[in-house]
Parts: structure tokens; C-alpha cells; sequence
């Protein structure tokens, strides 16, 4: 990976700080995009000391806002000439409905809308470091997701954790599969990937008591995030996968995705929604 550009997004902790740690032993140069400044800084130097590194750089960003993915967007095309390969890792569960300061549901704007909005911006510097590779971190909890296509922020649903968490990576899935359509023969791959059941603080603010009780109960089984980075490493890396576009792992596996996004009327809608909530049309 020596002479490339990374970026990782939510890497203070967690599989980004393990992807990213791996990227940066690998020689990559790598862009850690963090919320906290503080745990942004420890993270950096826990990731210097780990790798013998000095090519990392941090920016700040907070990916459920679209005004702060566009300045982080902006940054990345001021101070960097590639950007070999994008992963989108950031994201959160929330057990109650709330809203950003943009007025959009958090889940899904933190988890879709923002990594989707990020992506599109970076397009241009993508296809200029071709070949390049977009990884967006996903979940099983896709799988079994149902989407209302009318109430995609639970403004008339009854709103559950759970349900608008397996929605929004039901989204991004959905988003990647029409975006790899798109980007045919440009020399960009776009990939998503579940991870495997990992041992992060993404249920730090957990629906409730009762997904406390299943965490602790199912912690001792949980994959380490070393472990859980395997996945997102491997598809940033690999030449096995260099060609490979549009298409769902499960680690380091091809899988099936939700049998709902085998129907391209649904693809074709979530990327007109998204296109909509973000603003950002294709060219």
C-alpha cells in the first residue's frame, strides 16, 4: 500500500482504529476522520507507536451532519492529489428517534446519508487514483431490515433502534449495489462489507435494557475489533478483490444481500432518495 491514500471514517476506536492501524503498517498513507478531537489525537499516536508510521494525518467531522461532510469533502480535495481508498466505517445506533441539526432522523443520517454524501463528493479524486476502492461497513442486521420507502425517518412508524439501524445499513447496501452499476468501467470499486459481530461501543447509547441484557450475555463471543477489521482491511488491500464491484461480504466472503435490493426498482429508489436528502445528483 506504499504510495496510497486512505481514509477511514469513525477511527478513534473500534474497527476503524484497527483498520486503520493495519492500513498504516501496510504503508498507506492514512487519513483518520474522527468526531472527537481528543480521542482523534490518542488515536493517532496509539497508531504511530503501533505502526512506526508518521504518514497520518486526522481530520475532524461529524458524519450525521451534511454541512460537516461537505467541509470534511472539501478538505480532502485541498490537501490531498489521490484518495486510493475510501471506508466508510463510521456509524451509530440510537434507542430513540432524534434529529440532527439539519432536521433528518440521526440513524439514518449518521449511518447512510452522510457516508453516501462523502462518498459522492470524493468521486472526482477517486476516479483520478484509479484503481481505486470505496468500502462501506454494513451489518446483518440488513438482512432481515424492513424499509418503508414513504417513512424512510420514522416520522409515522413506531420508532425502534433496532429497525432504523438494519434500515439504514439496508440503505447503504442498496446505495453501493447502484453506485458499482455506476461506476463501470471508471476503475472505482464499490464493496460493503459486515464485519462479523465485534466487541465496539457502536450500542453505546443502546436501545434499552433488554439489548444490554443480550450484549453481556453474548460479549464473551463477540469478535475482538482486530478481528472485526479483517473484513474492511481485506477488501482495501487485496488484489483478489481488485475487480471485484457491487458486491456483499460477510468478513472476507461474498454473501448474498437482503433479497429486497435484488429488485432494481428498489435500488434505483434509495439512490433518488439519496440523491434528494443530500443534494448531491450524479453527473
Amino acid at each position: 500500500m506504499s504510495g496510497k491514500t486512505c481514509v477511514v471514517t469513525g477511527a478513534n476506536s473500534g474497527i476503524g482504529k484497527e483498520t486503520a492501524l493495519a492500513l498504516a503498517q501496510s504503508g498507506a498513507q492514512v487519513v483518520l476522520v474522527c468526531r472527537n478531537g481528543p480521542k482523534g489525537e490518542a488515536a493517532i499516536e496509539e497508531i504511530r507507536q503501533g505502526s512506526g508510521s508518521s504518514r497520518l494525518d486526522l481530520l475532524m467531522a461529524d458524519l450525521s451532519s451534511l454541512g460537516s461532510v461537505r467541509t470534511l469533502a472539501s478538505e480532502l480535495q485541498r490537501r490531498y492529489e489521490r484518495l486510493d481508498v475510501l471506508i466508510n466505517n463510521a456509524g451509530a445506533a440510537l434507542p430513540k428517534r432524534t434529529l440532527s441539526s439539519e432536521g433528518i432522523e440521526m440513524t439514518v443520517a449518521g449511518n447512510h446519508l452522510g457516508p453516501a454524501l462523502l462518498t459522492l463528493l470524493s468521486l472526482d479524486l477517486l476516479k483520478a487514483s484509479a484503481p481505486s476502492r470505496i468500502i462501506n461497513v454494513s451489518s446483518e442486521a440488513q438482512r432481515h431490515a424492513r424499509v418503508d420507502l414513504n417513512d424512510l425517518q420514522f416520522e409515522r412508524r413506531k420508532y425502534s433502534g433496532f429497525a432504523a439501524y438494519g434500515q439504514s445499513k439496508l440503505l447503504m447496501n442498496g446505495f453501493t449495489l447502484e453506485l458499482a452499476r455506476r461506476l463501470e468501467r471508471s476503475g472505482v470499486t464499490a464493496n460493503c462489507v459486515h464485519p462479523g459481530v465485534v466487541r465496539t461501543n457502536i450500542g453505546g447509547a443502546s436501545p434499552g435494557l433488554l439489548f444490554k441484557i443480550i450484549v453481556a450475555a453474548i460479549r464473551p463471543f463477540m469478535l475482538s475489533p482486530k478481528q472485526g477489521a479483517e473484513g474492511p482491511v481485506y477488501l482495501a488491500t487485496s488484489p483478489d478483490v481488485a475487480q471485484l464491484s457491487g458486491r456483499y461480504f460477510v468478513k472476507c466472503k461474498p454473501a448474498e444481500s437482503s433479497p429486497l435490493l435484488r429488485d432494481p426498482k428498489v435500488r434505483a429508489e434509495i439512490w433518488q432518495w439519496t440523491e434528494r436528502m443530500t443534494g448531491r445528483h450524479w453527473e
